[in-house]
């Protein structure tokens, strides 16, 4: 039996216990968000229930240039803006799969915030 000043007392093994629960929650990745896969036509039939949520999605990447500013849309023409502008202006014309969050307002419509943005291949 060890000596009382050698236990671990109760709040000792309170700090060591959240201690390995958080570095499990670390090791286990990231901030835990996990991005929804959803379609654009998804998106463009129901935007309000994506409203604010992480998502990754497809489309070809399309501009016009007044006033300037970037989407992607599929086959069906179904379209969400794209920002910042700078990060996927150079895949203009290309297929891309894009990670975002995703925000709709009846004002300004559909609009996804970039994390990343790949490319999957040039199109036609």
């Amino acid at each position: 039996m060890q000596p009382l000043h050698q236990r671990p007392t109760s709040g000792r093994r309170w700090v060591l216990f959240a201690g390995f629960c958080l570095l499990g929650l670390t090791a286990c990745g990231g901030n835990g968000d996990a991005a929804t896969e959803v379609t654009l036509s998804v998106l463009a039939a129901n935007p309000a229930a994506h409203d604010g949520a992480l998502v990754a999605t497809e489309g070809v990447v399309r501009h016009f240039d007044d006033p300037l500013h970037y989407w992607i849309e599929d086959e069906d023409l179904n379209r969400v803006e794209v920002f910042p502008r700078e990060e996927i202006a150079p895949h203009l014309g290309d297929m891309v799969r894009v990670i975002g969050n995703f925000e709709y307002s009846v004002t300004e419509g559909r609009r996804l915030t970039l994390e990343s943005v790949d490319p999957l291949n040039a199109a036609d």
